[in-house]
């Protein structure tokens, strides 16, 4: 294998994605410059219409092995990094015309999950750098957050909540987010959701839920993880499809997995046919457990996204600005992420703690910082 290989794989993928929406279109003029989806936008095609298109051709499909996956996973010189991250941004460009921005709406830090996860310092308690007390965000302030978000410029939310509540928390958000805004709406309880609930999140139109399994390597997990059961996070993910509902899914990376597992996993939502996956990168919190284990480099978590674009062309692949480092999200759009997320805007009335980290992204400095390398923002 070589980045030369992919390099074609990815040149003749995009000439095939062409010569396909030539063929189905009457006037059509795609070029480097030119994303799938900014055509699609520009010319009022249904999206959902083309993706099809592009499955029913197999133009949506990795275009690296997993074994290629494994061995790219090894790469250690920087023009490597910079070939690779050259390939993999050019392909999510293929298929996005901009970056996409969500901002977060925390319910509750009150958990139920007993022995707490051991890297968490969102839920009550576990950390002096997290919120500490607890907390149950009324709905007169989902709906003042919900409003601010929307008349900063973004379109887009993440509604999260801890355990005990079979997923009734994130449900009251999405009912308050959507009653005052257009936002769309992601919630996550992680396991905390029951069959019932999803369907009422469908009722009240939920674009996403998301449900992170962040290790599929039992061990690792179950050692980070005492109090969940990683079957419990399969079981909601499949119910989730099974009412075909947007799925996230995403990946805790540097919590002691090999490669081998990485790979295994992103092989695994493939499976699952996910449509969003979170690349996030541990970062340790004080007074918690693993609060001198060491934190997961930007680079590291910048090669995971690259390689997850390269199996992933099209769905959205999303960096965390705590997890990468609010500073550092370049790294994240050079190596193909297509959603920044919790980045927080001057006028959100609550004070956000991010989840992998205290430090969020400011809605002004990730603009800048997309705009810094040629990318288009989505806001409004």
């Amino acid at each position: 294998m070589s980045l030369g290989e992919i390099r074609h794989n990815f040149q003749e993928l995009r000439a095939n994605v062409y010569n396909l929406i030539s063929e189905n279109c009457n006037d059509i003029n795609l070029t480097d410059e030119t994303s799938l989806n900014n055509y699609i936008i520009k010319n009022n095609y249904n999206t959902e219409e083309y993706e099809k298109l592009l499955q029913n051709n197999g133009l949506n499909n990795s275009i690296i092995t997993k074994e290629q996956a494994l061995e790219l996973f090894n790469i250690s010189k920087i023009s490597d990094y910079l070939e690779l991250f050259s390939i993999s941004s050019q392909l999510r460009d293929l298929f996005f015309n901009s970056i996409e921005i969500t901002s977060t709406i925390h319910i509750t830090n009150i958990c139920s999950v007993t022995p707490k996860c051991k890297y968490c310092g969102y839920a009550t308690g576990t950390s002096t750098e997290g919120y500490v007390k607890p907390f149950r965000t009324s709905d007169d302030m989902i709906q003042k957050s919900a409003k601010a978000i929307e008349s900063s410029g973004i379109k887009r939310v993440s509604c999260s909540s801890g355990h005990g509540y079979d997923g009734s928390e994130v449900l009251r958000a999405l009912k308050n987010v959507k009653k005052v805004s257009n936002l769309k709406v992601l919630v996550n309880a992680g396991a905390d959701l029951t069959e019932n609930c999803i369907k009422h999140l469908k009722n009240n139109n939920v674009d996403t839920i998301c449900c992170n399994l962040e290790s599929t390597n039992e061990e690792v997990f179950n050692s980070v993880k005492p109090g969940e059961n990683l079957q419990d996070r399969i079981n909601v993910c499949k119910n989730i499809l099974k009412h075909d509902i947007e799925l996230s899914s995403g990946l805790l990376i540097g919590l002691g997995e090999s490669y081998e597992d990485r790979v295994n996993h992103l092989d695994f939502l493939k499976e699952m046919n996910v449509k969003e996956i979170p690349i996030m990168g541990f970062n340790p919190y004080k007074n918690t457990p693993m609060e001198h284990y060491p934190k997961c480099s930007a680079l590291e978590q910048a090669k995971t996204i690259a390689i997850t674009r390269l199996m992933f062309p099209n769905i959205r692949i999303t960096s965390p600005t705590p997890t990468i480092g609010a500073e550092l999200v370049q790294y994240a759009l050079m190596a193909g992420a297509s959603n920044v997320a919790t980045v927080i805007p001057d006028n959100h009335p609550m004070n956000i703690v991010g989840v992998g980290s205290p430090k969020t992204g400011n809605l002004n400095n990730v603009v800048k910082m997309i705009e810094e390398l040629g990318l288009i923002p989505d806001i409004c």
